[in-house]
């Protein structure tokens, strides 16, 4: 069964509803108002459970990915997960499902946030899906090819890649293009050691090489990252990893190009203790250089989360702890990936600190740090309740020229009727306003 047959005129009709009924809904906390754009699980066919952040074009619209939900087949129980858009119209947006996974060599349960690539369309990845060794896809989606009349029209679908563990396996990190459109990224497993690789894809007589450029796993280095890579305007290649280094408990790692080789070099191990351990979210640079990132729970230590910064001192890097997250029920548990403001500030998502709600150790928070004289000061933006609002929201937030904070929670929302294990709703994607 297509993507476009299972819509029909009552369907697009609520669709149409239910974006302006819910653009209403807001809720009050600290100043700042929230509101859901979307609750997932109202329709037939939509997406549910985002785990990932969203992305923003250069016209203010919103993509972003739900891992589960969509096309229902024998590889996917609970759905193999969509693409989705909200297209900006005016101070509104109006959501629009773009693709729906059919697992198998098609692709299954994307995890990460979307990339768009040079020539505009949507590049990503899936967990799983990619032929018989179901270790996830590198994908891209394009517009139809020709005009549709239709209200929902899905978008046209290239697997660019099909890891089948030798060539890497479960690929969890947002890919990233360099300026001669290569496409980089991360797998958490598989790779010539089964620990995780960085691969390179490059455009070839119409489709895509492979190249991996690093393996991790040897030595005290890195091995098995979750987050993605970023890259300098020299081309050098940063990322995390959850476990190795001295410590045992992940690294910063660089990669290198020296001669059509890689170097890889490790600028921070983590201890476990008071600097934080288990990285798995991507790296942000700010214009100076300097690196910083977040840590999640690491429960052998009782260390709720960290935010740092890594400056480049002397040939090395400096690591600074921005914030340390308080031991208790309102503890971080995970931390997302940062992103910056014009002015330097700081901010993210945590997924289970907060008052509690509905949810047994806290729903999540959005936050914010702003750089001081005498450090950073925390702002606790938003609390979620595990309602209408949604709950644990794990993939960060991206930043409108206005000031918006727009971002995804998993659970919560009122969505619930077309997706299982839904009883908790199927998740929201929310815009919170100063």
């Amino acid at each position: 069964m297509t993507f476009a047959k299972r819509y029909h005129s009552s369907a697009i009709a609520r669709l149409v509803c239910l974006a302006a009924t819910f653009a209403l809904l807001t809720a009050l906390a600290q100043g700042q108002t929230l509101t859901v754009l979307h609750p997932f699980g109202n329709l037939s066919g939509d997406g549910a459970n985002p785990y990932a952040g969203l992305t923003m074009d250069a016209h203010g619209n919103l993509y972003g990915t739900a891992s589960d939900g969509g096309y229902f087949g024998d590889t996917c129980s609970n759905g193999c997960g969509t693409v989705f858009e909200l297209n900006r119209s005016g101070n509104s947006f109006v959501y629009r499902p773009l693709y729906s996974f059919q697992g198998g060599n098609d692709g299954d349960a994307p995890y990460t946030a979307v990339t768009i690539g040079p020539n505009g369309s949507i590049y990503g990845t899936t967990r799983n899906g990619g032929g018989s060794a179901n270790y996830g896809t590198v994908f891209n989606l394009q517009p139809p090819a020709t005009f549709c009349r239709a209200v929902l029209c899905p978008w046209r679908e290239s697997v660019l890649i099909g890891f089948n563990y030798g060539n890497g396996a479960e690929p969890y990190g947002q890919p990233a293009f360099d300026q001669a459109g290569n496409l980089y990224g991360t797998t958490t497993y598989g790779g010539y050691l089964g620990e995780g690789e960085v691969y390179e894809l490059t455009p070839s007589n119409g489709g895509w090489r492979e190249n991996i450029i690093y393996n991790f796993g040897t030595d005290n280095g890195p091995y098995q990252p979750s987050g993605g890579v970023i890259l300098d305007h020299a081309g050098n290649l940063y990322g995390t990893s959850m476990w190795g280094g001295l410590g045992g408990y992940g690294v910063v790692y660089q990669l290198t190009p020296n001669g059509g080789s890689w170097i890889q070099t490790t600028l921070y191990s983590f201890s476990g203790g008071s600097d934080g351990g288990r990285p798995s979210t991507d790296l942000l640079m700010d214009a100076a250089g300097n690196l910083y990132g977040s840590t999640g729970w690491v429960p052998e230590t009782n260390n709720p989360g960290t935010v740092y910064e890594l400056t480049p001192s002397g040939g090395g890097w400096t690591y600074t702890l921005l914030y340390a997250f308080p031991v208790g029920t309102e503890g971080a548990g995970s931390v997302s990936n940062l992103v910056m403001d014009r002015n330097g500030n700081l901010y993210g998502t945590t997924s289970f600190e907060g008052p509690g709600g509905l949810c047994d150790y806290g729903c999540g928070t959005i936050f914010k740090l702003t750089p001081s004289s005498g450090g950073w000061i925390y702002t606790d933006l938003y609390d979620f309740t595990g309602g209408s609002d949604g709950a644990w929201p794990f993939g960060g937030v991206v930043l409108d020229s206005q000031g918006n904070l727009y971002g995804t929670a998993v659970y919560g929302g009122t969505g619930s009727e077309y997706c299982l294990n839904g009883a908790g709703g199927c998740g929201t994607v929310w815009e919170l306003t100063p």
